[in-house]
């Protein structure tokens, strides 16, 4: 396992960080349940209009293609979005997965799974593992079978991302080349070291909204299932792994706790973190440097992943 730990970051990103600060983090003085739905479904297309974004129904699912001109659409990456297990949607992702493709030259499809508290777990798991079968046999031009398939996701998303890869070892299913977690949610029992030691400096999420999200997303008895909570899962018998997270995270040792069991048992793992960055900082647009560099981190381990 490789950890990264660079002691330098950008006078960008500090200047970024410096300014969320300025403001409350979320959950800070009361739970948003509302308004964090309706931020979340905010499109946000990407900069650049050569970028292709088609909606499409994912066996059911609804969700959208999002392909880079020069991208390999054979080639596939289901990016599963955060929010917190009860919001978010592909539209705020757009941008995102944009950079992904361009970088990676891959298409990249963003399915728009159930949510809680209306679809709590495991309602949302079923739909990942459900978009990504369907996306090794249909690309973004129509039906077309493809083995060069990879799985990522952030906060929420990065916990699916890790319980589809389980879900599809146990069920004897195809597993992709390799996944990537974005700040991975990984524990609904919430006994990371880092949701108080980083409770002052996160600037993204407050320690007080954590059980929020819990709480409608899983009952108390599922709180330690590995497709929950991936952090109890045995890691055996996956592909490679690429973690990123932020240095001043509530969630930053949920990463960590799950870069070391999949160690433990024989995972090729990549653990990178970010100094000085917070929850996700790769979505935040226009990048940082740092969100470059992480993207290009994204893309050279896939790469990686196609050579081995």
């Amino acid at each position: 396992m490789q950890n990264t730990m660079s002691s330098a970051h950008s006078p960008e990103g500090i200047a970024y960080y410096k300014k969320l600060r300025e403001g409350l983090a979320f959950g800070a003085t009361g739970f948003d349940f509302k308004g964090l739905r309706e931020g979340m479904a905010t499109r946000r297309e990407p900069d650049d209009p050569t970028i292709r974004c088609r909606r499409v129904d994912i066996a059911g699912i609804p969700g959208e293609w999002v392909v880079a001109p020069r991208a390999n659409s054979d080639v596939r990456m289901l990016y599963i979005h955060g929010g917190g297990f009860i919001s978010g949607s592909s539209e705020f992702y757009l941008a995102m997965a944009a950079h992904i493709s361009v970088a990676a030259s891959c298409a990249v499809l963003l399915p728009d799974y159930r949510l809680g508290p209306e679809h709590p777990f495991p309602a949302g798991l079923e739909d990942c593992i459900r978009a990504f079968e369907w996306m090794r046999a249909m690309g973004p031009e129509g039906p077309s079978r493809t083995d060069v398939v990879y799985i990522a996701g952030d906060s929420a998303g990065g916990g699916l991302t890790l319980a589809t890869l389980l879900a599809l070892r146990d069920r004897g299913l195809h597993q992709p080349l390799g996944a990537i977690g974005i700040s991975p949610f990984t524990d609904m029992t919430l006994s990371s070291p880092s949701i108080q030691s980083e409770g002052e400096r996160d600037p993204i999420m407050h320690p007080s909204s954590l059980p929020e999200f819990v709480n409608r997303y899983v009952s108390p008895d599922q709180a330690r299932n590995p497709l929950a909570s991936p952090v109890f899962a045995d890691y055996n018998g996956l592909p490679p792994l690429l973690i990123q997270v932020g240095e001043y995270e509530i969630i930053r040792d949920d990463s960590v706790r799950v870069a070391e069991k999949a160690r433990a048992a024989g995972v090729d793992v990549e653990l990178e973190i970010w100094p000085g960055m917070f929850h996700v900082f790769q979505s935040h647009d226009p990048l940082l440097p740092e969100g470059v560099e992480a993207i290009s981190h994204i893309a050279g381990f896939m790469r990686s992943c196609m050579a081995e």
